[in-house]
């Protein structure tokens, strides 16, 4: 047994810890747990914990319902919330078959697939999200803000600072620093950026945070939301998202004078999204909600174009800190804070990958905003949209090798599968909308 099993053998008895809670997620991003006691300890660590996988989406048919559960050490986190949580710890796990095979419909285990493929080729992937949401009064159909305040504010209007600061404490309790936080463009919307670091430590952060979220608003009797669009005339919640790559301690996107500030490698990054940039929306923008966020007219993009100094770009190269190479980074600005961390990371480095491999030539910078561009000149300059539903978002996806390749067979199958039964759904669903605008004059 190594060191990290030891020390939270060590900490679970020294800190009176009754309960570990071992976490992991299904096809679409949900958190899900079963709970051992510390007899059950030492025996998961050595040999994993069985689970019934049938159960869960995205997993097993009934004949191939045995999944084993391994806790990872280092994610060994007390959870902070809740006095009747007291002495409750948690783990992610790693999941496998019973015959010791790494199981193909583990999203964690996905993404390090991912990682291992550019640890091949040199280099570890950062990541460091701006996380947004909202808070309302309750769950219900018709949402109520709590506040009129915006952009960060900080006034009597910006009622939810101390749940931002109730969030953060336990946050870092949990081991995950918050860079900073603040009120958000709409009414009872917030934002916490999370300090960057490798891609699935920060993948098991996010869902650290969203459930830390949504904990505390509990606790506030309040209700918080990742929806990624909640209220229709006021802006939805990103994801956006700080990549670079690195090489050992260097920055593999930073190259002394080189044009835009970015190396080849970087360069060849930010085209790789571009290029694939619809066959990957389905992933980083998983449900019907999420393309009523990606319209004109919000703080969101929808055509597909970088830029350097331009919000409405899918990718934007912010400026880095001077004499801080190490700062060099882009932004990917159309996830939402819905989607599945570990399957958004996951094609996200694989379209870059694609792009450094195959030196694809990165297009012109888009200085302007493109949504005061006329469609002919769009036309002219080769931009594309990105998805505007989710049908055309999986059309995309399910015509796409990378897709297929970087989720691998199980996966990509059962997310289509179910996203496909989410579309049929809300296709036959009358709305709200159709009823006031139709009923009356048809």
């Amino acid at each position: 047994m190594g060191k990290q099993e030891e020390y939270v053998l060590r900490t679970v008895e020294e800190r009176g810890i009754r309960l570990i809670r071992l976490w992991f997620t299904d096809v679409l991003g949900f958190l899900k747990s079963f709970a051992i006691t510390p007899a059950e300890l030492e025996t998961a660590f050595e040999e994993g914990m069985q689970f019934d996988g049938s159960a869960i989406d995205g997993f097993s048919r009934v004949q191939e319902a045995d999944m084993l559960a391994h806790p990872d050490p280092t994610t060994f986190q007390i959870l902070p919330w809740r006095a009747d949580q007291a002495g409750v710890a948690r783990m992610f796990c790693d999941l496998s078959t019973p015959d010791g095979e790494q199981f193909e419909g583990d999203p964690r285990s996905v993404l390090q697939r991912n990682l291992q493929r550019a640890a091949d080729l040199g280099y570890s992937f950062m990541v460091g999200p701006e996380v947004e949401y909202f808070y309302l009064a309750d769950a219900g159909p018709d949402p109520k803000t709590l506040d009129r305040g915006g952009y960060f504010d900080l006034t009597p209007l910006d009622v939810a600072q101390e749940y931002r600061r109730r969030t953060i404490m336990a946050l870092e309790n949990l081991g995950i620093p918050v860079e900073a936080s603040h009120h958000e463009v709409a009414p009872s919307q917030h934002e916490l950026d999370l300090r960057y670091t490798d891609a699935l430590t920060m993948a098991d952060s996010l869902m650290t945070t969203r459930l830390a979220v949504k904990e505390v608003a509990l606790e506030h009797g309040i209700h918080a939301t990742f929806m990624p669009k909640p209220i229709e005339a006021v802006d939805g919640s990103g994801l956006h998202l700080h990549l670079s790559l690195f090489e050992g301690d260097r920055n593999a996107f930073h190259e002394a004078g080189a044009e835009y500030g970015l190396s080849k490698v970087a360069q060849g990054f930010v085209a790789g999204l571009l290029r694939h940039g619809r066959e990957i929306t389905a992933v980083t923008n998983q449900w019907v909600n999420s393309y009523k966020r990606l319209v004109s007219g919000f703080d969101a993009p929808v055509w597909i174009t970088w830029a350097r100094n331009n919000q409405s770009a899918l990718v934007r190269v912010p400026t880095p800190k001077k004499g801080k190479p190490a700062s060099t980074r882009i932004e990917y600005r159309s996830p939402d804070p819905a989607c599945n961390p570990y399957l958004a990371f996951s094609v996200i480095l694989a379209a870059g990958l694609a792009g450094i491999e195959g030196n694809y030539e990165l297009p012109p910078e888009i200085a302007s905003n493109v949504n005061g561009i006329t469609p002919e000149e769009l036309a002219a300059n080769g931009i594309a949209r990105i998805p505007d539903n989710l049908a055309s978002a999986l059309d995309a996806m399910e015509e796409s090798e990378l897709v297929a390749a970087a989720l691998g067979e199980h996966l990509f199958e059962w997310f289509l599968r179910n996203k496909r039964t989410e579309w049929d759904r809300y296709q036959r669903h009358v709305s709200r909308y159709e009823l006031e605008e139709f009923l009356p004059i048809l």
